[in-house]
C-alpha cells in the first residue's frame, strides 16, 4: 500500500491529515501480481464523511453537445459548499455515452470525459471512480480489458487514461484505505469493475474483503439485480463470504434504498436521464457513536429527501 499525494489531476484530500503521500501504481488486471490488487491510502480524517455521485452520461450516444455539464457541475459545487465538507467523492460509473470504437480510433469518449472532469473540478477533494458498462461498450453484459471479450475499446482506454491513471493506477478495480486520526476506527472502500471482470479481479476482491476494517464499503456500478453484467454474480458470491457495511451502486437513473436489499444503496441520479425522482448526491456521515447516517441531497436546494434518510452501524444493520 502506498500513500496518495495531490491526486494529480484529481484534487487534494480535503479533510485528510498526515504526511504527504506518493501515488500508487498497479499491475495489469490479468497478471498474477494483479490478484493482489492496488490499495490507495487516503490518510487520516477526524470523521468519516464522503459523498456519492452516480450516472452522469448524456441521453443519447455520441451527443457530446448534450452532455449534462450543468447538472454535474452543480452537484460537485454543492459537495464543495457543504459544511463540513466531505473528504472525497465516490462515483458509481457511467460518465460517457459514446460509440465503442477500438482504442485509437476517433471517439467521443475522450471529449465527454473531459467535460466530466471539468465539471468535477468544482470539488477540490479527490474523486474515486467506479467503472460502468458505458466505460466498456455500453452494453450491460460487456466485458473490457486485455483478453476480455470486448477487448480494449476507446471508451475503456479513455476511462483508464482520464479517471484511473491520475490516481496512479492502471486497472479499474482498487481499494481505498481511510483511518481515524485518533486510530479509533478504520475503513476501506473496495471498488469493483464488473465490466472488466477477470479471475485476477476475483482473487483480488476475495483478499481485499478478507482484510479486517471497522467499515467496509463496496462500490460497483451495477446492483445485484443486474445479473447479466459479467462481474455481478461472481462478486456477489464473494461478498456473501465476508462482512461489509454497505454496497454503493448505480446503473439505474434514480436513487433507492429498500428493505429487500438493506445493505445496497443505489445512487444513479448524477445527470443521466432520470427514470424517477430528481438529480442529487448522497451524503454518508459518521455519527459520534460510529453509526453511518445516509441522506440524499437535492442538486438545486441541497435539501435532504426525508424518505431516503437512514442509519446503519458498521456491520450494515439498521441503527436508531
Amino acid at each position: 500500500m502506498r500513500h496518495l499525494a495531490a491526486f494529480a489531476g484529481v484534487g487534494g484530500c480535503a479533510g485528510c491529515t498526515g504526511a504527504a503521500p506518493s501515488a500508487l501504481g498497479a499491475d495489469d488486471s490479468r497478471s498474477d501480481a494483479g490478484a493482489s490488487g492496488a490499495t490507495l491510502d487516503a490518510g487520516a480524517v477526524t470523521s468519516l464523511l464522503f459523498a456519492v455521485i452516480g450516472d452522469s452520461r448524456p441521453a443519447t450516444v455520441d451527443d457530446t453537445a448534450g452532455y449534462p455539464s450543468d447538472v454535474v457541475t452543480r452537484l460537485y459545487a454543492d459537495v464543495q459548499a457543504l459544511n463540513p465538507r466531505p473528504s472525497f467523492v465516490v462515483s458509481t460509473g457511467d460518465y460517457l455515452f459514446a460509440s465503442a470504437q477500438r482504442a485509437g480510433e476517433p471517439s467521443q469518449a475522450g471529449p465527454q470525459l473531459d467535460m466530466y472532469m471539468q465539471a468535477r473540478a468544482r470539488f477540490a477533494g479527490p474523486l474515486f471512480p467506479a467503472m460502468g458498462n458505458h466505460e466498456c461498450t455500453g452494453a450491460t453484459n460487456s466485458n473490457c480489458g486485455p483478453g476480455a471479450a470486448a477487448g480494449v475499446t476507446a471508451n475503456y482506454a479513455a476511462f483508464l487514461a482520464k479517471l484511473i491513471a491520475p490516481l496512479g493506477l492502471s486497472v479499474p478495480y482498487y481499494t481505498i484505505d481511510v483511518a481515524a486520526a485518533d486510530a479509533s476506527w478504520t475503513a476501506k472502500f473496495v471498488v469493483i469493475a464488473a465490466n472488466a471482470w477477470s479471475s485476477a479481479q476475483a482473487s483480488w476482491l476475495d483478499a481485499a474483503l478478507a482484510r479486517p476494517t471497522t467499515y467496509t464499503f463496496v462500490v460497483r456500478h451495477e446492483p445485484a439485480s443486474a445479473t447479466t453484467a459479467p462481474g455481478v454474480l461472481p462478486s456477489e458470491a464473494i461478498l456473501a463470504k465476508h462482512p461489509y457495511t454497505l454496497a454503493l451502486v448505480g446503473h439505474s437513473h434514480t436513487y433507492a434504498h429498500s428493505a429487500e436489499a438493506p445493505r445496497e444503496v443505489l445512487v444513479g441520479n448524477g445527470g443521466a436521464p432520470l427514470t424517477s425522482k430528481t438529480y442529487g448526491f448522497a451524503r454518508f456521515a459518521q455519527r459520534a457513536d460510529g453509526a453511518i447516517v445516509v441522506d440524499m441531497l437535492d442538486w438545486q436546494t441541497v435539501a435532504p429527501d426525508p424518505s431516503f434518510h437512514f442509519v446503519v452501524n458498521a456491520q450494515g444493520a439498521q441503527a436508531p
